[in-house]
């Protein structure tokens, strides 16, 4: 499998840190979403979104959307359990990710520490910190009670929250207001494959 990446980019970190913790060799294919690499016609072929990441199988199907592909990995593996129940309440706090955690706190760490500020994001900031750290604040209250979001086993919920809850601080936010995330952090950073965000050893093709 090749995956389309932007190293810095928690979406696809996501997909690397599932990747390597089921053990599945993998390439990465780097572009640099800043000089609008991702809006050439051979990357529009992949994704006509023109978005990172994208998941491109030996047979030529490719797979868009961090989450849906996490999905897809995680069938018959022990990040996805076979209860519905649990199901259901991990796709809710993926779409809490989506929705709530993403926008906020991917948002801001994208402007301040790769793409850089200008009117309107400066504008926006103050808000944009409020709301994140209101969803680190839910997160932190469930975790104050729980090992991990669902069923107290790591999931594919964990994985698309880690992904930029652990390098919040890079957008400002200070996570040491928040001891159950960072215990959280933790347990997730001691698993048997873990892979840190910035683990440039699979060379960019």
């Amino acid at each position: 499998m090749i995956l389309h990446d932007y190293l810095p980019s928690g979406n696809g970190y996501k997909i690397r840190l599932l990747l390597n913790l089921l053990d599945i060799d993998y390439q990465v294919k780097c572009y640099d979403i800043v000089a609008g690499e991702t809006h050439t016609p051979a990357f529009l072929a992949l994704n006509p979104n023109g978005k990172i990441p994208v998941l491109e199988w030996d047979d030529g199907r490719t797979l868009a959307e961090s989450n849906a592909v996490l999905y897809y990995l995680a069938q018959g593996t022990r990040f996805w359990p076979s209860d519905p129940w649990l199901q259901a309440e991990i796709l809710k706090w993926m779409n809490f990710e989506q929705y709530s955690h993403e926008p906020n706190i991917a948002s801001v760490r994208f402007w301040l520490s790769h793409a850089g500020m200008n009117e309107l994001r400066q504008a926006q900031l103050a808000d944009k910190q409020q709301q994140g750290y209101a969803a680190l604040e839910l997160m932190e209250q469930h975790l104050k009670q729980h090992q991990y979001l669902v069923a107290e086993q790591l999931s594919i919920a964990d994985i698309a929250l880690y992904a930029y809850t652990h390098v919040a601080e890079e957008g400002g936010f200070e996570l040491s207001r928040f001891g159950a995330i960072q215990d959280w952090c933790q347990r997730i950073a001691s698993q048997a494959n873990y892979i840190a965000i910035d683990d440039d050893t699979k060379v960019c093709a």
